[in-house]
């Protein structure tokens, strides 16, 4: 109804993922960095996770855009809850195969047939798994083994992960995904767009239906617009197309922050809010960064021709975010070694008093302690690898001919 009303030429604020309207805010900005440095590397898992209605199916659509059918086969699955048998059948069937049996063995069969056809032919596999934290822990592990097939030394399948926020602490906390950690080459969390970058997003979905300034926008909704959606894509989408109705209905050319007002007060009346309002995240007091999975540096053009490469200020925020997570994860350790030494020198305060009761507590808590102080060192020396790996990677990326290019 607005559409014809305003003018437009198609639906603006659809709520299905299509990438001609791709906007590249700073957060998906750096996703699509880390998918090209992902996807150049040709194996192992990358991982992106957010919010629902943060963007991670239209980023992946959009990049699935720019890369060449002719070199890369893409199999791709939306999950439910699936076990570990039937995530195997499903990824047959991603790739358009044809399981003759209904066991296991029989679809590992077809889908390492069809790998190394494919391998042969000169194409390399990818298998996206979206809404992946609906998946068993069975299933993410039958997942890894998928990435075994070899032909010689080169990895047959590459894997993309897709989920909500609760599936990278998944990854984080099972004690069986181990392995499938060591094997997660990129990752990163698709966040809320800015409040400055509200305006662009509109405008550009606007654009590419005809939009020639009517409606006129009162540039004050924006950053009300931010606040009452959290900067969720999908959540603005299903706002402004209610702003949108509204002004249709009103025969309004322009679009005002009463108006807005208007239509939060009747998303309150008909129970949806919730929909469009962030709920505040809860947590863990305990929650550890992402360490074991470093959200690696982007490759080089020459690594990753399917994305644009990064400009300077990209490259320097990566540097910044991997000292500041290095820095937190220092005094973190910090606070755990003065902890230790707290409760030794309390066990032994007890023990000269005979507190038999109290050193038994306080030997269970020093044990606690001490397991908990080896991780956060571990996670350190992980987190320093990963800095010089990427400090090497950018100071070649700065020194070639390209990199010199974008940085000047």
């Amino acid at each position: 109804m607005f559409d014809d009303f305003y003018r437009l030429n198609g639906r603006p604020f659809q709520l299905t993922p299509d990438p001609a309207f791709f906007f590249e805010s700073q957060t998906h900005r750096k996703a699509l960095s880390y998918l090209g440095y992902g996807l150049a590397q040709g194996e192992g898992f990358v991982v992106i996770t957010g919010e629902v209605g943060a963007g991670k199916s239209t980023l992946v659509a959009y990049l699935m855009d720019t890369i060449d059918p002719a070199r890369l086969t893409v199999g791709h699955i939306v999950t439910s809850a699936l076990d570990g048998e039937e995530i195997v059948h499903v990824a047959a069937q991603a790739f358009g195969l044809r399981v003759a049996g209904h066991d296991k063995a029989s679809a590992l069969g077809a889908v390492e047939a069809f790998l190394h056809a494919e391998a042969r032919a000169g194409r390399r596999c990818l298998l996206i798994v979206d809404e992946a934290q609906n998946l068993s822990v069975t299933a993410i592990e039958e997942l890894r083994m998928l990435s075994n097939f070899q032909l010689g030394s080169h990895p047959l399948l590459q894997t993309l992960l897709l989920g909500q926020p609760e599936f990278r602490h998944t990854l984080l906390e099972s004690p069986h995904l181990e392995q499938l950690r060591q094997r997660v080459i990129a990752t990163h969390h698709l966040g809320a767009m800015q409040p400055g970058e509200v305006r662009g997003y509109i405008e550009h979905r606007l654009s590419r239906v005809g939009w020639q300034g009517n409606p006129d926008i009162d540039p004050d909704i924006y950053p009300a617009l931010h606040e009452a959606t959290g900067g969720i894509p999908r959540r603005i989408n299903q706002v402004v197309n209610r702003l949108l109705l509204l002004g249709a209905v009103e025969r309004r050319n322009r679009i005002e922050t009463t108006m807005l007002d208007q239509v939060m007060a009747e998303l309150d009346a008909d129970g949806t809010r919730s929909l469009v309002t962030p709920v505040a995240e809860q947590v863990a007091p305990l929650a550890a960064p992402l360490a074991a999975m470093p959200e690696a540096a982007p490759a080089p053009y020459q690594a990753a021709p399917v994305i644009q490469g990064l400009d300077q200020a990209a490259a320097i925020a990566l540097i910044e975010n991997a000292l500041a997570q290095r820095d937190s994860q220092i005094e973190e350790l910090h606070h755990a070694v003065a902890d230790l030494a707290s409760a030794a020198q309390q066990r032994e305060a007890d023990a000269a008093a005979g507190n038999a009761q109290a050193v038994a507590a306080l030997e269970a808590q020093l044990a606690a302690a001490k397991v908990h102080t080896e991780k956060l060192e571990a996670r350190l020396a992980e987190q320093e690898r990963t800095m010089r790996h990427m400090l090497t990677m950018l100071i070649e990326w700065f020194e070639g001919s390209e990199g010199q290019r974008v940085a000047a």
